[in-house]
């Protein structure tokens, strides 16, 4: 384990490691806690009552943060003819079919996500060994494949994010930064809540959401009280 600098040992004393905190004590003690130079990302890690190794119990979806994360992301998308069109009008950062394909297959990786038109995934699909392991290839499920082109790119600058339930049956997602105001982070995080929540699948059984902790990238984490959440 790597050691812990002096700074992050002071603000660990701030935490009680035995308390479950409310979101709004739980936000606040997270921005008290920041102590270097950049505008940190804030981030929620869920722990989940399934098993991903069963195909009826994992957990995919999307999320839209009503302020998003505090960065644009670069979106590739790809499609053809009038979709392509569509996507340069709606703010896509990269464009391309065949072309694309090729270009990442070189190496090319300038960009933060990806969208595909459901007519061109049988050509993606060859690249997905490539996509697939840094989390890029569209996914039905996750939203990215779609034939409104143009409304999902605009959605994801303006914030959604996809989630998937990792093997230990936790989710980890980004809900802002430092910088932002504590309504807006707390609004996010109820955003992301409510996204799991509507993502449990059928075949759980009983606790269905166990854990949440929020965090910045430089601090230790505080667990919510999430009793209130549960339904």
């Amino acid at each position: 384990m790597a050691k812990r600098g002096k700074q992050y040992k002071r603000v660990l004393g701030l935490v009680d490691r035995i308390k479950r905190y409310d979101l709004g004590a739980a936000v606040a003690l997270v921005k008290e806690m920041h102590y270097v130079k950049f505008d940190e990302m804030f981030e929620v890690a869920f722990r989940l009552g399934v098993d991903p190794r069963k195909a009826d119990q994992m957990v995919r979806g999307t999320v839209m943060l009503p302020h998003g994360v505090g960065k644009v992301p670069r979106i590739a998308v790809f499609a053809k003819g009038e979709k392509a069109i569509e996507a340069e009008k709606a703010g896509a950062d990269i464009i391309g079919a065949e072309d694309l394909i090729e270009k990442i297959r070189g190496g090319f990786f300038e960009f933060d996500r990806t969208l595909a038109t459901p007519d061109i995934m049988g050509q993606v699909g060859k690249i997905g060994k490539i996509l697939g392991p840094k989390g890029l290839m569209p996914n039905p499920k996750a939203g990215t494949v779609t034939f409104d082109i143009a409304k999902a790119v605009e959605e994801m600058k303006k914030g959604r994010l996809e989630f998937r339930v990792d093997k230990a049956g936790n989710v980890h997602l980004p809900v802002g930064r430092y910088s932002f105001a504590q309504t807006q982070l707390e609004e996010n995080i109820k955003a992301a809540i409510d996204a799991i929540q509507r993502s449990r699948p059928s075949s759980a059984k009983g606790t269905y959401l166990r854990t949440l902790h929020v965090s910045g990238t430089m601090t230790p984490s505080v667990e919510l009280d999430i009793t209130g959440f549960r339904r």
